[in-house]
């Protein structure tokens, strides 16, 4: 029976069993579209990967993410995994591995640089595939349901709820406080009722909440909830804390700026994640974000397919 190897590790962390975990299949070769989604709704998770030859021999690779139920452009988290398993590895398709990887993706082409200590691979920073996009507002009170949150609980000072990407679509929204942030249940039948009123986000609407540190505003701590893709709640979320340090930079008066964005995620569920941003804005327009993360190893094994 054909086989295909798998690794798994946690991202956003250097403490096993902490992070977002994710499956990474290294060489997808002979794998079909509906083996991979069978594979992701296997492992459950929120994402899984699947590497192949890239069709440009100058990148290193085409990467697909899926979900346990569709496959999607981009995502945060897969992309840091995904090049701290194969930077790992000697050779990637018979060319040597550099620090500098390059993922064909349906987003479009994802640069990745190789965090090492030691000469050993330790995480990745990538970079957003695509300019920040701003959608429609989001009506406070249907992100308070959506949250089984007190719609008072959503703050809207700096700005409304709405809708914002660098690849995929999130709606994000900004809380009171870390008493609200812990006290959020999502509701999955006020998540149709948004998916519905919302046609953007395609039948699944994700929601990115948000509490600002009060002594440092580029300290944040964040829960993200997608119950319509069967992720209940995902403990780091890559794509979604760029499209917030993006939209949250490009709202700042100053024309030009470099900040530094530190997202925990994952508190509450007991996964504590960080993710390091580095937004750079030129002439009023962001121009660049940068991810970070550290990755552990935690399995490894082989699929019977």
């Amino acid at each position: 029976m054909p086989t295909a190897d798998f690794v798994t590790v946690d991202v956003f962390t250097s403490e096993r069993f902490a992070g977002n975990p994710l499956a990474v299949v290294p060489d997808a070769r002979g794998l079909s579209t509906e083996d991979m989604q069978k594979i992701a709704a296997e492992f459950g998770y929120a994402e899984s990967t699947f590497i192949l030859p890239p069709e440009d021999p100058a990148n290193s690779a085409r990467v697909r993410i899926f979900t346990p139920t569709a496959e999607i452009p981009f995502a945060g988290h897969p992309n840091v995994g995904t090049a701290f398993v194969l930077g790992s590895r000697p050779e990637l398709f018979g060319k040597p591995v550099e620090d500098s990887l390059r993922f064909e993706e349906i987003a479009g082409l994802v640069k990745i640089e190789l965090l090492r200590e030691a000469d050993v691979v330790i995480g990745a920073t990538i970079r957003a595939p695509r300019p920040l996009e701003t959608g429609e507002k989001v009506d406070p009170d249907l992100v308070a349901r959506c949250a089984s949150i007190d719609v008072t609980a959503i703050r809207t000072a700096g700005h409304n709820p709405v809708f914002a990407s660098v690849g995929l679509l999130f709606a994000i929204a900004e809380l009171e406080n870390l008493e609200a942030l812990a006290a959020a249940r999502p509701n999955i039948s006020i998540f149709h009722e948004a998916a519905a009123r919302h046609p953007a986000t395609r039948g699944d609407f994700s929601l990115f909440l948000y509490v600002r540190d009060a002594a440092d505003p580029w300290r944040i701590r964040a829960r993200m909830f997608a119950p319509l893709d069967n992720v209940i709640e995902d403990p780091a979320t890559g794509s979604a804390s760029a499209a917030l340090g993006a939209f949250l930079v490009t709202n700042i008066a100053e024309a030009g700026a470099k900040v530094a964005i530190t997202i925990e995620q994952g508190v509450e569920m007991g996964r504590r994640s960080v993710i390091q941003l580095d937004v750079v804005k030129t002439a009023g327009k962001v121009t660049d974000v940068r991810i970070t993360g550290r990755c552990i190893s935690v399995m490894r094994g082989s699929i019977e397919v």
